[in-house]
């Protein structure tokens, strides 16, 4: 059975939860898995950097959210989160489901967070397990 890393950045804990919540349940008994929190989306990169570098995990699912507010600080967050994670990939061959919402406003993410409608959490959790099985396929090995 595949190992996952779940990361969420809880800069917005309720949101976070039904992310986490969605992934985890589409999770269950097709793979085990941890959950681990960081502060915001910028600091999940970082964490499953590390967790690549112990060789624990065959795959990360990145959960978080970003909504514009009044400064450009939207627009760093979005594109260096995004672009951090696949970096990752790219260079690990890491199989990594993105999962961080980037939004407009609370409501657009409450909807794509939920388990009964949007489910972004459950999509990032079937995206790295497909990514998983891709790598295996190409013979890149049980973990990066």
């Amino acid at each position: 059975m595949d190992h996952i890393l779940i990361v969420s950045g809880r800069f917005y804990d309720h949101i976070c939860d039904e992310l986490v919540r969605g992934a985890s349940e589409f999770l269950n008994g097709k793979a085990s898995f941890n959950v681990i929190s960081v502060p915001g989306a910028l600091e999940v990169p970082s964490v499953i950097r590390y967790a690549i570098a112990a060789n624990s995990y065959d795959g990360f699912v990145a959960l978080g959210c970003v909504i514009r507010g009044e400064t450009s600080h939207y627009e760093t967050v979005c594109h260096e989160s995004a672009r951090a994670l696949s970096l990752l990939t790219l260079q690990f061959n890491a199989a990594i489901g993105n999962g961080i919402l980037t939004v407009e406003n609370e409501q657009q993410a409450l909807v794509r967070a939920n388990v009964n409608d949007g489910n972004k959490g459950a999509g990032a959790a079937a995206a790295c397990l497909r990514l998983i099985e891709l790598k295996k396929q190409f013979g890149l090995g049980r973990r990066p």
